[in-house]
């Protein structure tokens, strides 16, 4: 099982960008295709991007896609979500997640959960 520690969210106005980060523990971090998910107050937690181990492969959810990049440094065993012209629908905890395919991610059969990190945008 692999460790993982998000960073990088805050609070931005409508418009703007933030760029979020996941550490991941262990020397089998490039075995992992990786994902991103969001959870806002009062729904359910949601699919928003994965890529596959080689970072070849990206996957986002519809509400995303074209705004957000999710990429992947396996020198670096981190995994970034670059969120661009962010709406305040985009406001939730965002939460970083390991899985053994970008199919399973989107299906929420996830191996590893990080412990969140608050993304806020601002009308």
């Amino acid at each position: 099982q692999v460790q993982l520690v998000e960073s990088g969210g805050g609070l931005v106005q409508a418009g703007g960008s933030l760029r979020l980060a996941c550490a991941a523990s262990g020397r089998t971090f490039s075995s992992y295709a990786m994902g991103w998910f969001r959870q806002a107050p009062g729904k359910e937690r949601e699919f928003v991007a994965a890529i596959t181990g080689s970072g070849l492969i990206t996957s986002y959810a519809d509400s995303v896609k074209g705004r957000f990049t999710i990429s992947r440094d396996n020198a670096k065993n981190t995994v970034y979500l670059q969120m661009n012209s962010l709406k305040p629908e985009d406001t939730a905890v965002y939460y970083c997640a390991a899985g053994a395919t970008t199919q399973g991610l989107r299906a929420s059969i996830v191996g590893s959960w990080g412990q969140g990190t608050q993304v806020t945008v601002s009308s």
